[in-house]
C-alpha cells in the first residue's frame, strides 16, 4: 500500500510541476518535455541565444521569420498608411559574387561570428538585423551592396 501512495504523490507533483504559471498565463508543460523545459530554464540568455542560432542552422529554420511577419502585419493593416515607418528590417535578398567581402560586411555590422554571418549568406534571404532606425538600415543597405549583395529595407 505505501507503493501506491507514493505513485500517487508523484503524480501529483508531476501535475503540480507540469503547469507553471507565466505573467497572468499558466503554461502547462506536457511531461515529456519537462527536463528539457527545466534545463532552457536554468541557462543564461546568452546561451538561449546561441541554442537559438545552433538550431536554426541545423533544422534550416529561422526563428525571427514569424516574429517580422507579426510585426509586419499591423503595419500593412493600417489604413493611414501616410505615416513614415521609423524602423527596418535589413534583409539579404541576394550574395552576390562576393560572398566573402558580404560575410566580412555582416560581421563587422552586427558584430557576429564568422559561422553566424556566414549561415546568414548561405540561408539567403535573411533578415541581417530588425527593428533598425531608418539611417542605419539605410547605411547596412549602403555597406552590403558595395560588398556586392542585394539587400531590402521591410
Amino acid at each position: 500500500m505505501s507503493e501506491e501512495t507514493k505513485t500517487e504523490e508523484t503524480k501529483e507533483e508531476t501535475k503540480d510541476l507540469s503547469t507553471e504559471e507565466v505573467g497572468e498565463k499558466k503554461v502547462e508543460v506536457p511531461a515529456k518535455f519537462k527536463s528539457l523545459v527545466e534545463e532552457v530554464e536554468k541557462m543564461s540568455v546568452l546561451d538561449l541565444a546561441e541554442l537559438v542560432s545552433i538550431l536554426e542552422d541545423k533544422f534550416g529554420v529561422s526563428a525571427a521569420a514569424p516574429a517580422a511577419a507579426a510585426v509586419a502585419a499591423p503595419a500593412g493593416g493600417e489604413a493611414g498608411g501616410a505615416e513614415e515607418k521609423s524602423e527596418f528590417d535589413v534583409e539579404l535578398a541576394e550574395v552576390g559574387d562576393s560572398k566573402i567581402n558580404v560575410i566580412k560586411a555582416i560581421k563587422e555590422m552586427t558584430g557576429l561570428g564568422l559561422a553566424d554571418a556566414k549561415a546568414l549568406t548561405d540561408n539567403v534571404p535573411s533578415n541581417i538585423k530588425e527593428g533598425v532606425a531608418k539611417a542605419e538600415a539605410e547605411e547596412m543597405k549602403k555597406t552590403l551592396e558595395g560588398a556586392g549583395a542585394k539587400v531590402n529595407l521591410k
